[in-house]
């Protein structure tokens, strides 16, 4: 509706759909659904798709410039998507954006979590359950997978991404 008004959230909008698109084409591998059996329901794909984004997110903070902005690119079209992804599924009423902040506060609890994990404050299994399960521990097989492919895409992501170097 008032679009026009924030154009520009950030200089590069478009450098933060690049890096949106990659977060997506993760989120949608069949393997998190299957082996992973993370629920294939609109909270089962929303975890996969804010667990994968806050790993995005975490591997791009540095303290640079170029990392910073390139992690508030991203958030930025991880709050438009959500919001467009609402009013596509007819929720588009006063409640919408109260909807959008718990979202966008889901992506910010992940983001600390994965902050804390990675740089091993807190468990790494204990961060997966919460952040794709809603805390409810899978069977052991779905958990192995799921905290194996995380891993995995943490270390593909240093490679890629490097430590807070922007696309």
């Amino acid at each position: 509706m008032l679009r026009f008004l924030f154009r520009r959230l950030t200089g590069e909008p478009s450098r933060g759909r690049a890096l949106f698109d990659e977060v997506v084409t993760e989120a949608r591998r069949p393997h998190w659904y299957v082996e992973g059996e993370v629920a294939d329901t609109i909270d089962g794909r929303f975890a996969v798709l804010a667990t994968v984004c806050a790993f995005f997110i975490v591997r791009l903070e540095s303290g640079s410039p170029a990392g910073d902005a390139a992690s508030a690119s991203l958030t930025e079209r991880f709050i438009e998507s959500m919001d467009s992804e609402h009013r596509e599924l007819g929720l588009n009423d006063p409640g919408l954006g109260r909807r959008v902040r718990k979202l966008v506060g889901a992506l910010e609890r992940r983001v600390d979590q994965w902050r804390d994990a990675v740089h091993e404050e807190s468990g790494w299994d204990e961060a997966v359950i919460a952040s794709l399960y809603r805390g409810e521990p899978p069977r052991d097989e779905a958990l192995r997978h799921s905290s194996k492919a995380l891993s995995e895409l943490w270390e593909r992501l240093g490679r890629t991404l490097g430590e807070g170097e922007a696309r």
